[in-house]
């Protein structure tokens, strides 16, 4: 039980470099095809878009209004957990933010020019969730931001 063969490695090994691959392969060449550059937003502005943008999955979303999205659904739900340990409250405040957490997470990922269901990637745990997250992490760059010309 203390050996560890080479079967063992290549399980390892594998799926860690398939998800490598992805993480550092470029994005399509071109505008981004999903809109223009999105603005940065302070935390109340961040909040009100979330909302405002309930099952919206269309469109780009910077770093700022999906990580501050994110930060206020945590933070809500830690508050929720210390008001009533049954987890009622939890459960409904998970159910009521899935899919506009989705779709964040969907407009995010068009500001670094891919599409939503890369999300997917995420169900291959833990190697399918650290690509996600570096991609959530990953600022647009110029070449993404560019609008698409027409003759």
């Amino acid at each position: 039980m203390g050996s560890f063969s080479l079967f063992h490695w290549l399980i390892v090994l594998i799926p860690i470099s398939v998800a490598l691959i992805f993480v550092f392969r470029k994005t399509p060449i071109g505008p981004n095809r999903f809109g223009g550059q999105p603005q940065a937003m302070g935390f109340g502005q961040a909040i009100g878009s979330y909302f405002k943008n309930y099952v919206n999955f269309s469109g780009r979303a910077s770093r700022s209004e999906f990580w501050y999205s994110a930060l206020f659904v945590f933070l809500v739900a830690i508050a929720l957990y210390f008001v009533d340990r049954s987890a009622t409250l939890n459960l409904i405040w998970s159910l009521a933010t899935f899919l506009p957490s989705i779709a964040m997470a969907a407009r995010r990922l068009h500001d670094t020019n891919r599409s939503g269901w890369w999300q997917l990637l995420a169900l291959l745990f833990p190697i399918g969730t650290v690509v996600v997250l570096a991609w959530y992490c990953r600022a647009s760059t110029v070449e993404d931001s560019r609008e698409p010309v027409f003759a």
